[in-house]
């Protein structure tokens, strides 16, 4: 099984059965192991992962740490398990943090099974960063997230490549970390910064109250902004490949339904009083059923999505398709004005 399956799989445990993660053991098991025979070691080699690690040089008789990881005969990584309902802190890093100092390691692990803290040595040689370079939670991965594992993999492991991306991704991640708590709880100076020349009153508990709140909402605005801007980008894309693809569907396998015939009609007579009516046409594919004017694939007013349980219908009056969701044929009347602007652009 590859890394990302591997990944994928420890994903669904872990959202389907932390609940009979509550040991270390258990985390150990049911993730930990999996996890490093996915990058490629022998979890059942003791020479190449050893549980229960110790050193004499720690000072502390009897500690341990979970796992260390060695490659090449040498001491890499160093690994510590908690339960899956611990809060990873500093607190936790006490026994990496002296093994670290007098082993080889270059790396060190810490984790409940779910969350996964990756440190090495940035600030100062030989030392421990508290700051983790790499965070990750298991249960909800990032897509980013497999390219930088496979730097961790056995078969091409290689300090100085991970290093070399190590202090981006540390600093990348609190920055993302910060901006987070801002967009959540805005300080006063951010807010202050932010509605500087948008309001010359005095700066009052009242008014730093209301702006507060009116930039966490626009905050989250320009964020589903953006978001709904690539997807409106990416859905655009896909249906110009669905039309490529349908050009060479049998048209007996195309359904008109009443629904799309109806709402036809409701564009064509939304925009007559822009373009005459016999310019306006029906032309129905398999995923959708597009209104087009002049029978031009290139002059379209708008796509029905009608053939699903959710109802959509496309508009063109902007750089890019956006589609608006629809509950019954009557809310097409409240695109009148954008169908309008759209004819407009044809109307010559």
């Amino acid at each position: 099984m590859s890394l990302d399956e591997t990944l994928r799989v420890l994903s669904e445990r872990v959202r389907t059965h932390s609940s009979s993660m509550a040991t270390e053991e258990a985390v150990k098991t049911a993730v930990v192991l999996p996890f490093l025979r996915a990058l490629g070691y022998d979890v059942f080699n003791p020479s190449e992962v050893v549980p229960e690690f110790t050193a004499d040089a720690v000072g502390k008789k009897g500690e341990k740490v979970d796992y260390a990881i060695k490659i090449d005969d040498e001491i890499r990584i160093l690994i510590e398990c908690k339960p899956i309902t611990t809060n990873l802190d500093k607190v936790h890093l006490a026994q990496l943090f002296r093994y670290f100092t007098v082993t080889t390691a270059k790396f060190a692990i810490l984790t409940n099974g779910r969350t996964f803290h990756f440190h090495t040595d940035l600030e100062e040689p030989n030392k421990l960063d508290t700051r983790p370079f790499l965070t990750f939670d298991l249960a909800e991965i990032q897509p980013h997230l497999l390219s930088e594992l496979t730097k961790f993999e056995k078969s091409g492991f290689d300090v100085g490549g991970i290093l070399a991306t190590a202090e981006r991704l540390k600093y990348t991640s609190a920055l993302k970390s910060a901006i987070n708590q801002l967009i959540e709880n805005p300080s006063e100076d951010f807010v202050r910064m932010i509605s500087a020349g948008l309001y010359d009153g005095r700066f009052t508990a009242q008014v730093k109250e209301q702006f507060t709140g009116l930039v966490r909402s626009a905050f989250r605005e320009v964020i589903r902004d953006s978001v709904k801007s690539r997807i409106s980008s990416a859905l655009a894309d896909t249906e110009q490949i669905a039309e490529e693809i349908e050009e060479g569907v049998d048209e007996d396998e195309i359904v008109t339904t009443d629904e799309e015939r109806e709402g036809y009609m409701i564009v064509k007579a939304i925009v007559r009083e822009v373009i005459k009516p016999n310019r306006v046409v029906m032309r129905d594919a398999k995923s959708y059923c597009a209104v087009l004017v002049d029978n031009n694939n290139r002059k379209p007013l708008t796509r029905l999505h009608f053939n699903r349980a959710i109802k959509y219908v496309s508009l063109f009056d902007s750089e890019k398709e956006e589609r608006v969701q629809i509950e019954s044929l009557d809310q097409i009347y409240d695109l009148t004005d954008r169908l309008r602007a759209t004819a407009a652009k044809y109307a010559e």
